[in-house]
């Protein structure tokens, strides 16, 4: 399962890259804008410098809604470096740009997929990734990763090569449920992936080893 970090903040991004796990990035308006990154040309520089520093597929999403505005939009996110992958929301003029972009040779992230339904549409119309937000769906009451399960189980009887995107992640349990559940991907913030490291375990047996190497080097 390839690990994804979700923010647009280069400090977060550069210690998940040293960690040496970190395989994406993606980013979405709402966390340019918590960066304070406002304005094409400095969006435009910001995913520049995120693209040089970390080698894989890096989502940049449109705030467009209409097909014709999606594609514009998209091409011009999609020209930025070539690790760009263009996130669309799933609607309709979504699909037919995903569609679009399917036969232009530009990848595609379908983005806000709650339904096995709508996984099948983004996957038909031939998007790269598909991002479930199981957190989301978790506070309206249902399961997030049972759909995880759903869409992946869909993709492996249909032979869909659209990689399942685990999005919307609020905990590190979270994380290891969605690789239980065969996610391809997870996105997650900075903190739920260095949750992964804690256990109470570690730490007691840590520090016993570093008391009985004292006691070799008085």
């Amino acid at each position: 399962m390839k690990f994804f970090i979700d923010t647009a903040n280069l400090n977060q991004i550069k210690e998940a890259h040293d960690l040496g796990i970190l395989d994406g990035v993606t980013t979405n308006p709402s966390l340019m804008a918590k960066e304070g990154i406002t304005g094409e040309a400095a969006i435009t520089k910001h995913y520049e410098t995120i693209c040089n520093m970390v080698n894989g597929d890096i989502s940049a999403e449109v705030v467009s809604v209409k097909f014709d505005d999606i594609i514009a939009e998209g091409k011009k996110l999609a020209a930025i470096h070539p690790n760009i992958v263009v996130k669309v929301p799933m609607i309709k003029d979504g699909v037919k740009a995903i569609k679009w972009f399917t036969d232009n040779g530009i990848a595609t992230n379908c983005t806000l997929c709650f339904s096995a339904g709508q996984a099948i549409l983004a996957a038909k119309a031939g998007a790269k990734y598909i991002s479930p937000f199981i957190g989301r769906i978790d506070d309206t009451g249902w399961d997030g990763v049972q759909l995880i399960e759903q869409i992946v189980n869909i993709y492996a009887i249909q032979g869909f090569e659209t990689q399942v995107l685990a999005a919307s992640i609020r905990n590190s349990n979270h994380i290891v449920q969605c690789a239980e559940a065969g996610a391809h991907v997870v996105t997650s913030p900075l903190e739920s992936i260095l949750g992964l490291l804690k256990h109470p375990l570690t730490d007691i047996g840590l520090a016993k080893f570093l008391e009985d190497a004292k006691k070799m080097h008085p």
